[in-house]
């Protein structure tokens, strides 16, 4: 076996998740920021999958609580519980200082649960695509997981790496292709701000649109939006801007957010992951296929297809990058033009792309299990408004110290290929 399955917002930018994460509140528990990486480092296994891994792995067989129970394969339903390797009891402060419960998301039917993330590493790694292969892929702009890069598993993010979301109680790996500037540079966001949302589990309409609402399995692992195999767009993705003089809106590229997007504002890059699960599988070959996004049928209910009948908590991520001279915002683009691009609208043996159309994610679970379930159990489940780390619970994520709203730094020399 070449690989196996143990690797594992909408940012309504300038709206709702955006204002329930202020600069006011934020800054007292955001993470901090890291030293970019623009070189691939020492793995963290010598291998795709070190062979103890593997046969202990191919041994679990562990059912989501509410999904498929039976007849599940090896390494089918979820993988075994990876306790953290470290005190936990300081990383977890009381909320906002005084240990308040967040308010109810009603009218809403959503829980909700936000944080925001720095900028990490930028690697042309890619452990989902091109496992145990350093330097294969485009370039991408990490966060999460500071030790994620091709040789990442599962079991791997959970016992090494800082994060840069909060504090290591998240090791999840997250990643998305690099900004170029045109000029030779990267530039990075100045945060990414993470929402995850789904019905209280208890809702009545979780049948009804699905056979359960259910948690998010260990070692669940997927790439949304644009696919660059097929060179299918996906939806399920825009690009926005924030600021004094920013036009917001739902834009489709980079072309034509910037010419709403002068400088001193910020253009944001947002993406939505499905929330339809089959139930068993935590990867699939194209590393999407085990995962779906709901729809609204003709009557105008939305639910899952049949085939991913269980719902999951759905993340949808923005990046916000601070506009400079540098983003052509004339609202015209030909090939060949220098303006800010992502790095994989220019691929080897594919037409220039227009600038942002190929915009996609890739993610890998490695939360701490107790404290995921803390912000499922209560922020979800209890339908709260939950944001800045809050777990809904009288706790919160603490942050590590010399968290910035702005990258530090923002421009990075593009790593050689």
């Amino acid at each position: 076996m070449n690989k196996i399955v143990i690797s594992g917002a909408m940012i309504l930018a300038a709206s709702t998740a955006y204002a329930a994460t202020s600069p006011v509140r934020i800054v007292k528990t955001l993470t901090k920021t890291v030293t970019v990486i623009t070189a691939p480092a020492k793995s963290f296994v010598s291998g795709i999958v070190p062979k103890a891994v593997a046969a202990k792995a191919a041994a679990v067989i562990e059912p989501v609580k509410g999904a498929i129970s039976t007849g599940l394969l090896p390494g089918q339903g979820q993988l075994a519980k990876v306790a953290s390797n470290f005190n936990t009891s300081p990383l977890l402060v009381p909320s906002w200082g005084s240990g308040d419960i967040p308010a109810s998301g009603r009218p809403d039917v959503v829980g909700a649960f936000r944080f925001i993330c720095s900028p990490g590493q930028v690697r042309r790694d890619d452990p989902l695509v091109f496992p145990g292969q350093p330097g294969k892929s485009h370039l991408h702009q990490f966060f999460g997981n500071t030790g994620t890069n091709a040789f990442s598993t599962y079991e791997s993010l959970r016992t090494s790496g800082d994060s840069t979301c909060n504090n290591m109680l998240n090791r999840s790996a997250y990643w998305i292709p690099a900004m170029l500037d045109g000029k030779g540079k990267v530039v990075r966001p100045d945060y990414v701000s993470i929402y995850y949302k789904r019905r209280p589990e208890s809702d009545p309409e979780c049948q009804r649109e699905a056979k359960a609402c259910v948690a998010l399995p260990r070692g669940l692992r997927f790439i949304f939006g644009y696919n660059m195999a097929t060179d299918v767009a996906g939806g399920h993705f825009y690009f926005n801007c924030d600021g004094p003089t920013a036009t917001p809106g739902h834009y489709p590229d980079i072309v034509t957010a910037a010419k709403n997007c002068p400088v001193g504002n910020r253009l944001g890059a947002i993406v939505a992951g499905p929330d339809c699960w089959d139930g068993k599988n935590l990867d699939s070959a194209d590393h999407r296929s085990h995962m779906a996004n709901g729809y609204y049928n003709m009557e105008g209910r939305y639910g899952c297809p049949a085939s991913h009948p269980y719902l999951v908590p759905q993340f949808t991520l923005g990046a916000w990058y601070e506009v400079d001279g540098n983003l052509d915002t004339s609202g015209e683009w030909a090939p060949g033009k220098s303006t800010w691009s992502l790095s994989s609208d220019t691929m080897p043996g594919m037409p220039v792309k227009r600038p942002g159309s190929t915009f996609h994610a890739d993610w890998v679970g490695a939360w701490d299990d107790d404290v995921m379930n803390m912000w499922i159990d209560n922020c979800i489940n209890k339908l709260l408004n939950c944001s800045g780390g809050d777990l809904g619970n009288g706790k919160q994520l603490k942050v590590m110290p010399g968290f910035s709203w702005t990258a530090q730094p923002r421009l990075v020399d593009i790593p050689a290929a």
